[in-house]
């Protein structure tokens, strides 16, 4: 059984069909030659990395209202299942969110070009969905996210690990949205849980950008696109080094119909309270 994700160019005639196929089998596709910035990313980690080592972070604690701003490490939220915090700092950035102004062009030019390309990997989605599958969808993919202010920018430092542990730096976990853009982060760790339940590794390689499915594509698909368990571990060698990443995790317009049972904003709901981030 095969057990590589493919990194597949978006300059390949066959890109939109292999990506989709990729998705389907692993819940995760890498792309290289695709449209973001990569100097943009990489300035972004060098901007933030710093701004994680002042005191200016504090100003910025999160509004537990609208999830925006700085969360701590004793802020970190708790995978599904797990009691215990993941091990990391962030930041959630919104474009009628908090964020510090010297910090704002990079990361506000980063998301839109984000959200651009996302748009088009919905239509590739929707485009090779079998016809039943289409058939679920209340609207065509792209347009969900049309006008939608819940898209989020999180912005991630995993600070070094002391010792010898060997303790995930986010313990195993499926995303909440749609879709999720992750350009490769400055340190390797990611690892996906194929269907047979063995770990494989992620590409990182640098230059390209990770996408995988969330939990609300898999109910909007009625589980043909499976919202696939991820985890980050230490990584070989890097238990002492910090590790920079940056998922857009991207969500629909809250009114948007998931299926009978859901509406992106009850779900969101739901699944912010099971993780603790949201009282009921």
């Amino acid at each position: 059984m095969d057990h590589t994700i493919p990194v597949i160019s978006m300059r390949s005639a066959e890109c939109a069909a292999t990506f989709t196929d990729s998705l389907r089998r692993f819940g995760f596709a890498a792309l290289s030659d695709h449209p973001l910035d990569m100097n943009r990313v990489n300035s972004i980690y060098e901007e933030w990395r710093a701004f994680f080592k002042t005191e200016e972070k504090f100003a910025y604690a999160f509004d537990a209202a609208h999830q925006d701003g700085y969360f701590g490490l004793q802020d970190a939220e708790s995978a599904k299942g797990f009691v215990e915090q993941d091990f990391k700092e962030y930041f959630h950035y919104y474009p009628w969110g908090r964020c510090p102004s010297h910090l704002l062009d990079n990361v506000k030019a980063y998301y839109e070009e984000s959200q651009t390309l996302a748009a088009q990997l919905l239509i590739w989605v929707e485009q090779h969905s079998p016809a039943q599958v289409k058939a679920r969808y209340s609207q065509p993919l792209s347009t969900m996210i049309d006008g939608s202010v819940a898209s989020l920018l999180r912005i991630l430092h995993y600070p070094p690990q002391k010792g010898d542990s060997k303790a995930p730096r986010a313990n195993a976990h499926e995303d909440i949205n749609l879709l999720t853009i992750l350009p490769a982060a400055d340190g390797p760790g990611l690892l996906v849980k194929h269907r047979d339940g063995q770990w494989i590794t992620v590409p990182n390689e640098p230059g390209t950008v990770i996408i995988n499915t969330g939990d609300m594509l898999q109910e909007v698909s009625g589980g043909y696109f499976p919202s696939t368990t991820h985890q980050v571990a230490a990584g070989s060698g890097s238990l002492n080094e910090s590790r920079m990443s940056m998922p857009l995790f991207l969500h629909p317009k809250a009114e948007v119909k998931l299926s009978g049972r859901y509406t992106a904003g009850s779900y969101l709901r739901e699944r912010l309270q099971e993780l603790g981030v949201l009282k009921a």
